[in-house]
């Protein structure tokens, strides 16, 4: 409805209320021009009539929306199901064009402006979590993994002597075969344990830049969050090293825009030395469906170049998802999101350590890890080594779902590599323990409901554990008596 529209419809209903209607509209419509003039996430959230609106706003600019749109090319924004445009808002051409992901498509100026917003929307939203120097980022349908294979593969053109990734150990998969997959050798730095903690050997990697020569480095491959007693890379140090031998430096935030720390981290490195982009989930930090990552960085132009590396048009959806999510909390919903999570690591953390007291277990210092917890299993370890997985079993099969239980000595291959102590981001760390998250979104019935889930486990096992340590006395003394008898 525009203004021409309103006054032909004052010949049909009283004038006073087509204007009354009209300003509710306006009101709609002075939102939306906000963010186009902004780009920027709005302080308040939007109802969710007014996104609809705007996404209705941008589907009709789309060929495949024209009214008597002929179609004669193989991809027109054809689909079969209603169910399936619906859930879309009929913006089907998805972004980017063959040769980059962030060009404008010619016949989908809705969908290309649905991804220019959302790119400057969530840049926005990336320096309210505190770097504030970024200057550019996209959505990329990826999930972090396959994102940092795009930044190792843009690399390759600027450094094609280089075989080698410099990689602080953290045990996660997808961060290991990101590099592989790139076609590149990970050069796992061993992690030193000082307290509690896993923190980069900074001395290491130095040594290994010396050993190998830094032409033949592709970059350092730090990461923030991750799980304890494994805490976030000493990146200040590393962005230094990177600077001084000339080094690319990609960080692995997967997890880390919600953490003030992990983005503080990111902003000092940047500041005292060298980081070129750094990755995060956006499930993880935005809760929206798996499947997309945010690529950013400190230099556009190189950005830019990582953009340009993805082959193809690219899916729209996760970038549609994480713009309905942050209109709809708007900047100060998303902050108290962040102050609550914040809130729920510090109850996790006390209530935690009373139950680890409790079980003659211990709460691990890990003061530098700002999401991740880890509670000692020794006394699960010592009485039965299978009695710590079986605590994971218990837990999942009693609907705790994200608690990890990591035993001492787990040796596994990933990719013709072979890590000991695999899960513990070490070769022999201590104890066994478990870890449990305070993650964005999380509530107090979340920490509640798991503390009381985990106490009745843990005297559930140690009974069994018991019953086990009897049964194996009594056979032993049956054993020592017949050996007597003979």
């Amino acid at each position: 409805m525009n203004a021409e529209n309103f006054g032909s419809s004052e010949r049909l209903v009283t004038a006073a209320y087509v204007r009354q209607g009209a300003q509710g509209r306006r009101a709609h419509e002075l939102r939306l021009r906000a963010l186009l003039e902004q780009g920027k996430c709005p302080e308040d959230g939007w109802d969710e009539s007014t996104i609809e609106l705007f996404l209705h706003e941008l589907a009709i600019m789309d060929s495949n929306n024209f009214l008597g749109n002929c179609g004669v090319g193989e991809r027109e924004g054809r689909v079969a199901s209603g169910l399936v445009a619906r859930r879309h808002y009929r913006l089907i051409h998805g972004i980017g064009r063959s040769g980059d992901i962030s060009a404008v498509q010619p016949k989908a100026a809705g969908s290309s402006l649905l991804n220019k917003l959302t790119n400057s929307v969530v840049l926005d939203v990336i320096k309210l979590a505190g770097v504030r120097t970024v200057t550019n980022c996209f959505v990329v349908p990826m999930a972090t993994g396959m994102s940092l294979t795009l930044c190792f593969l843009t690399l390759r053109h600027k450094r094609p002597k280089a075989k080698y990734i410099i990689w602080p150990r953290i045990d996660q998969k997808s961060c290991f075969k990101s590099m592989i997959t790139a076609g590149f050798e990970p050069v796992v730095i061993e992690n030193v344990l000082e307290g509690d903690e896993l923190r980069t050997d900074i001395e290491a990697v130095e040594a290994k830049i010396k050993a190998l020569g830094a032409e033949n480095i592709l970059c350092v491959h730090s990461t923030t969050s991750c799980f304890a007693p494994r805490v976030p890379d000493r990146l200040e140090e590393l962005a230094v090293i990177c600077a001084n031998y000339d080094i690319p430096h990609i960080v692995n935030n997967a997890y880390g825009v919600q953490s003030s720390k992990c983005m503080h981290l990111i902003q000092q490195g940047a500041r005292v030395g060298r980081i070129d982009a750094f990755v995060q989930s956006l499930d993880k930090n935005f809760m929206v469906p798996v499947g997309g990552a945010i690529i950013a960085g400190f230099n556009e132009s190189f950005v830019q170049e990582i953009s340009k590396m993805y082959p193809g048009r690219a899916s729209a959806s996760p970038s549609l998802d994480v713009l309905i999510t942050l209109l709809s909390l708007g900047a100060s919903g998303y902050k108290q999101l962040l102050k609550e999570r914040k809130e729920m690591f510090c109850y996790l953390s006390s209530e935690l350590k009373k139950l680890a007291d409790n079980h003659n277990e211990r709460l691990l210092d890990t003061p530098h890890n700002p999401i991740s917890l880890a509670m000692s299993l020794k006394n699960l370890d010592e009485n039965n080594d299978a009695a710590v997985t079986q605590l994971g079993s218990m837990l999942f099969t009693r609907q705790v779902s994200g608690a990890r239980v990591v035993p001492c000595g787990s040796v596994q291959t990933v990719n013709n590599y072979t890590f000991k102590g695999f899960m513990s981001h070490a070769n022999d760390y201590p104890c066994a323990y478990l870890n449990a998250a305070s993650a964005i979104g999380i509530k107090k019935q979340d920490v509640d409901v798991f503390l009381k889930r985990l106490d009745k486990c843990l005297k559930t096992s140690r009974k069994e554990a018991k019953k086990e340590k009897s049964v194996n006395e009594i056979s032993n003394s049956n054993t020592g008596t017949e050996q007597l008898e003979d």
